[in-house]
């Protein structure tokens, strides 16, 4: 039996550590077709994104998946963030957080993976490894 990664939990115990210390919690996210963010925000393939409480609605931190309502440009946008999609989380005024190493969606079969919502396609599950960002 495979572990349980440890990533989600990192992301939210990284998350409410911002929250606490009045930073704003920042997620970098490596984009792919699992990935639902606004095409236009996108650069070089990464999105960074405000999930502080202010800048969005219905968040969710999952296991699986980072979902959330966020406005863009004045519009409303549902994001859905796989979680082995996060490169990043960090906080936004100093840059303190963790790096983890995306895993590319292409490399395991469907059928490891519980149904995400919408049915979109699940990106595998993997072990990332860490390093601080400063």
């Amino acid at each position: 039996m495979a572990g349980i990664s440890t990533k989600p939990y990192l992301i939210r115990a990284l998350y409410e550590w911002c929250t606490d210390s009045g930073y704003t919690p920042q997620l970098l996210v490596a984009v792919d077709s699992n990935t639902r963010v606004p095409p236009g925000f996108v650069k070089d393939g990464q999105i960074v994104l405000n999930i502080s409480a202010g800048a969005t609605r219905n968040l969710t931190l999952e296991n699986d998946w980072i979902q959330f309502s966020a406005r863009f440009g004045g519009v409303s946008h549902e994001i859905s963030v796989p979680v082995d999609r996060v490169a990043a989380i960090f906080a936004r005024e100093n840059g303190q957080g963790l790096h983890f190493e995306p895993v590319d969606s292409s490399a395991s079969s469907p059928e490891e993976s519980p149904v995400p919502p919408d049915d979109a396609p699940t990106p595998p599950r993997g072990k990332p490894s860490l390093k601080v960002v400063k």
